[in-house]
């Protein structure tokens, strides 16, 4: 029996007015999945994300995460997906600890569990000796990790991650990246978008190109580099031929 997928998208659009940001992806994601989504600014990246976590509504097309339709069944998607945007809205007036609880009652946890995964996961992300510390007294980088703590309160089956190293030292980093291939292992998917193509690279299993609204291309480095006529080539050069500005013939004929 084929597993549901973990991420579909269905031709999914979105249109401002007169340009259309998002033209007609068409993508599956499976479960345990590291699946970097590649492209430059104003490629879509962010508003495909938007849709998929219930943001922002298409303009058509479909999102279902571990088969529930986003826009259809709101409730029962956000149950199982975890967000960290790529700027973290975060009250910085509470205290690091404070903050999380206070999703978690969100989340509908109950209060066991909810301090329980609280103290798990400071200790995790190394900031049970700040959990005390009002938020605005963090650097950037253990905001971020904080930010990623919040996401995975709800023990999410999909975590979407935009830009997740920003903000990081090379140690933070290390953690972060370790934690998402032990994510992988147990079968959470792992959705992130990134300018660092190395950390693409090095995490993903696949990879997706979308370039001006559309998804040029999906797969292993080896088969986009093939694609690209690059074979053994980098990531980053693979990915700057793909979006040159010569498109490829499918798309100019398309």
């Amino acid at each position: 029996m084929t597993a549901t997928p973990a991420i579909r998208l269905i031709d999914l659009r979105r249109r401002y007015g007169d340009f259309e940001a998002v033209r007609g992806l068409n993508l599956e994601v499976q479960p345990g999945e590291v699946f970097a989504f590649l492209g430059a600014n104003g490629a879509g990246k962010t508003t495909t994300i938007k849709m998929m976590v219930g943001l922002l509504p298409p303009t058509a097309g479909r999102v279902e995460i571990a088969g529930y339709d986003v826009w259809k069944e709101p409730r029962a998607a956000k149950r199982v997906i975890g967000y960290v945007p790529d700027t973290p809205i975060l009250h910085e007036l509470l205290t690091g600890r404070e903050f999380l609880w206070f999703m978690a009652d969100l989340y509908g946890l109950p209060r066991a569990e909810a301090r329980a995964r609280t103290e798990a996961l400071l200790a995790d992300f190394g900031l049970t000796d700040a959990g005390d510390r009002l938020i605005r007294e963090y650097s950037l980088g253990m905001k971020r990790k904080l930010a990623i703590a919040t996401a995975l309160l709800h023990r999410p089956r999909v975590l979407l991650l935009d830009e997740v190293t920003n903000g990081l030292d090379a140690r933070a980093a290390r953690e972060v990246k370790d934690r998402i291939r032990a994510w992988s292992r147990e079968g959470m998917t792992v959705f992130l978008t990134t300018h660092i193509l190395s950390v693409a690279e090095e995490l993903a299993h696949r990879i997706g190109v979308i370039h001006r609204g559309r998804l040029l291309c999906v797969g292993t480095l080896a088969e986009l580099a093939a694609r690209a006529g690059r074979p053994g080539a980098n990531l980053e050069e693979v990915f700057l031929t793909l979006t040159g500005d010569r498109l490829p013939e499918e798309e100019v004929a398309g």
